[in-house]
C-alpha cells in the first residue's frame, strides 16, 4: 500500500517514529559512556613549518566564563586553556586551581596551581603547569561565592514559605 494512501494520522505516526529514531541513533552515546577511550590522546592537524602538529583535548569546569571541552595544541599550559575559557570569573577562586590528571592504569593525579601568587607577585616563581591529554582544570568558587549561594537557596525557601502561609491564611 503506497504511503500517500495511508490516512493522515498513520502518515504522522510513521514520520514521528522515523524521526525518533534517526535522533535517537544521531545523538547515541557508546555503552561506555560517550568518552574518548579506544581512540587516541592525541590529535593530528597536519605539519605547520615542517613539524607535526598534535592535538590533545582537555576539560575546564568551574568558575570560568565558558567551561566545556577543549581542543589545544599537545604543549599547551594552563594559563592558555584558561583564557579560551574566556578568563576566571569574579567567583573564581584563583589560589587553588586543581588539575586531575589520569594515567593510562586509571590512577589520578592532582597538580594543584596557585595563580593568585603568579599573577599578583611577580618576585615569586609559579610553576604554570604543561597539560596532557585527557586533564580536567577544576576552577573552585570562592567561600563568598559559597556563602552567596546557601543565603540564594535559603531566600528562596523563605519566600516559598511566606507565599505558602499568605496562601493558607487567606483560605481560612
Amino acid at each position: 500500500m503506497p504511503l500517500l494512501h495511508l490516512g493522515g494520522y498513520v502518515r504522522k505516526l510513521i514520520f514521528t517514529l522515523l524521526f525518533v529514531s534517526f535522533v535517537s541513533m544521531t545523538f547515541a552515546q557508546s555503552a561506555d559512556g560517550g568518552g574518548l577511550s579506544g581512540s587516541s590522546a592525541y590529535s593530528y592537524s597536519g605539519t605547520m613549518n615542517e613539524q607535526d602538529q598534535l592535538k590533545i583535548f582537555v576539560y575546564i569546569w568551574g568558575q570560568v566564563r565558558k567551561p566545556g571541552m577543549y581542543i589545544v595544541p599537545d604543549d599547551t599550559d594552563l594559563l592558555t586553556v584558561l583564557s579560551l575559557a574566556g578568563g576566571p570569573t569574579e567567583n573564581a577562586k584563583l589560589k587553588t586551581i586543581r588539575i586531575v590528571r589520569q594515567d593510562i592504569t586509571k590512577n589520578k593525579e592532582i597538580v594543584w596551581t596557585d595563580l593568585k601568587t603568579f599573577i599578583e607577585d611577580e618576585n615569586e616563581k609559579v610553576d604554570i603547569p604543561t597539560l596532557k591529554p585527557g586533564d580536567t582544570i577544576i576552577v573552585s568558587g570562592t567561600s563568598f561565592y559559597a556563602f552567596a549561594r546557601v543565603a540564594d537557596f535559603l531566600s528562596k525557601v523563605a519566600i516559598t514559605l511566606g507565599v505558602y502561609t499568605t496562601i493558607k491564611n487567606l483560605t481560612k
